[in-house]
């Protein structure tokens, strides 16, 4: 049983892997505005504070960021920017100040999304974020020291998520927030490094 850090845990995608990794692990659950643990992602600072506070773990979860959706015609540098600095940078922090905190043979599991292999109208921002962020994981696996793994999580629309995106992505199948959590038990129980794994699509 490791312990594993779990960053966006009170989010759709957050909620599915606690329950998916709280039977074989002792998961830390982070939140940005509730929980016990709380963290700005975006603050590298604020990221370096929470492991402080921690300590050494054996793997670190990220499920948090946002983007954002409209029309590309009418986006302005400040909305486009929400998406690269939340949930770009925002993962990206974690992996840059985590890396002394996290035990030898341990793993980094980021999280993007469908938009960066099926393009979606008004998706310009999340199709940027989420191929940026495949590429830092691919890039990142080749020098990670101490065996430490990096893996990404691709999913498709949630099911829960229908509610609030369906209309981006109509004609999409929508998967299970439990089929999406056994994604990211994974990439943490799992021997890969440097791989995309899609779920749904």
């Amino acid at each position: 049983m490791g312990k594993i850090v779990v960053i966006g845990a009170t989010g759709t995608i957050g909620r599915a892997v606690v329950s998916s990794l709280s039977a074989r692990h002792d998961v830390v659950e982070v939140g940005s505005t509730r929980g016990a643990y709380r963290v700005d992602a975006t603050n590298i600072e604020s990221v370096r504070k929470l492991f402080e506070t921690i300590g050494k773990v054996d793997g670190v979860v990220t499920t948090t960021g946002r983007v954002h959706f409209g029309p590309l015609t009418e986006t302005t540098p400040e909305q486009f920017d929400l998406g690269l600095r939340d949930k770009l940078m925002g993962q990206i922090n974690v992996v840059l100040a985590a890396q002394p905190w996290l035990n030898d043979g341990g793993s980094f599991t980021l999280t993007s999304g469908i938009s960066a292999h099926e393009p979606v109208r008004e998706g310009s921002n999340a199709s940027c974020v989420n191929l940026a962020l495949q590429g830092f994981v691919m890039s990142a696996a080749l020098e990670l020291p101490r065996s430490i793994r990096i893996n990404l999580v691709s999913p498709t629309i949630l099911e829960e998520s229908v509610p609030v995106f369906g209309d981006y992505f109509v004609g999409f199948e929508p998967v299970s927030s439990q089929r999406v959590g056994l994604a990211y038990l994974r990439c943490v129980e799992g021997p890969d490094t440097g791989r995309v794994f899609r779920v749904g699509y």
